[in-house]
């Protein structure tokens, strides 16, 4: 045990450092950008080192398999060249063995990414997002969804509408049992229109089955309530605008999307990119594991053997090239190619067994 608390304090020490540095240039390069994006007089050096720092824990989370295996790497050299990794062998502990205490650790960092720092990411994006937004001009997301229904706003020429549905077609063009809302810019009701459907065309709302009642005045809205079979309300809103308001799944707390994910699919939504995103997450220990053990594949050998550098570059790139096939994997379960789990789970668990072929074979010849 105390060789394993050995190895995992070492281990442990060298992510660490090789985070600090990352977090370091990235938080310096990101705040470059942001002044030279969003520059202006309300925007300076102050406001791009927050709003920089915002977006640092998603960056780094990103990253987070790439520093796995140069932590790794940098582990096993320091280990090769104080001939630790002999002497571990020589007391009769194997090279499986002494990657017991990493991978544990790798693990634990995973669980931890999964359970405090993705909640953090989450919410920080979102945050840095709306700054963005507010300092370019736009406008922040114009849908929400909640257990009873779909929610929009739109901008209206004297004031925003609100909607309400209670269902969407799957593809989300056609609005079921909706309502709309005006308001004026003081915010105060104008206009309540109901209609069995609205669908979504090209600078417009088509709506049939409609009820509209007048809000503005004081006289009984019932009373001078108007009924048509169609109405045409103008609408700025595109398919594209309104299913990017969902945001990347990547902004929702990984507590929350699952139920999230069931109220996108009772809204008539499709929530596959949601349902990939979420089994990744899952898997995103085994893939830190995999990092380690392919990390360790190239390096945990004496430098008197020679051609380091060469196994340095060889697993640097295959970390690169894994990282890659997760990606890929991940694009194919979003457009459906592939099944969500595979999608999420194949990249790791080949990983693993890639660098454990590597490993006996070391070990064994």
């Amino acid at each position: 045990m105390t060789l394993q608390w050995y190895f995992a304090r070492r281990f442990a020490v060298s992510f660490l450092s090789m985070l600090l540095i990352f977090a370091g240039l990235i938080w310096m390069t990101d705040m470059v950008e942001s002044l030279r994006s969003l520059a202006s007089e309300d925007f300076g050096l102050r406001e791009a080192a927050g709003l920089a720092l915002l977006r640092l824990p998603g960056t780094i989370y990103e990253v987070i398999p790439l520093i796995m295996v140069l932590a790794t790497i940098t582990l096993f050299l320091k280990m090769a060249r104080t001939s630790e990794l002999i002497v571990t062998r020589a007391a009769g502990r194997s090279a499986i063995r002494s990657l017991i205490a990493p991978v544990l650790v790798a693990a634990l960092i995973g669980g931890i990414g999964i359970s405090v720092v993705n909640p953090i990411v989450a919410a920080t994006s979102r945050i840095a997002d709306e700054t963005r937004d507010t300092v370019r001009g736009r406008a922040t997301n114009v849908l929400s969804l909640s257990g009873n229904g779909l929610w929009l706003r739109q901008a209206a020429p004297d004031g925003q509408i609100v909607i309400h549905a209670a269902g969407v077609s799957p593809g989300g063009t056609a609005l079921y049992d909706v309502t709309f809302m005006k308001f004026d810019q003081n915010a105060l009701p104008q206009q309540r229109i109901a209609a069995a459907r609205a669908e979504l065309v090209p600078g417009a709302w088509d709506m049939t089955g409609v009820k509209t009642w007048d809000l503005s005045g004081r006289a009984n809205p019932e009373a001078s309530a108007v009924e048509q079979a169609w109405m045409r309300l103008p609408s700025d809103l595109t398919l594209n605008q309104i299913r990017d308001s969902f945001g990347e799944p990547s902004a929702i707390p990984i507590w929350q999307l699952p139920a999230f994910i069931a109220q996108l699919e009772a809204a008539g939504f499709a929530a596959l990119n949601h349902r990939v995103w979420l089994q990744s997450e899952l898997a995103s220990p085994v893939f830190l594991i995999s990092m380690v053990l392919i990390g360790a594949a190239f390096t945990m050998r004496h430098t008197r053997f020679g051609r380091t550098g060469l196994m340095v570059l060889f697993a640097v790139l295959l970390g690169f090239a894994m990282y890659f096939l997760k990606s890929f994997a991940l694009v194919l379960g979003e457009t459906g190619k592939i099944p969500v789990l595979i999608a999420a789970w194949f990249p790791p668990l080949a990983g693993i067994c890639l660098a454990l072929a590597l490993l006996l074979h070391q070990e064994d010849g």
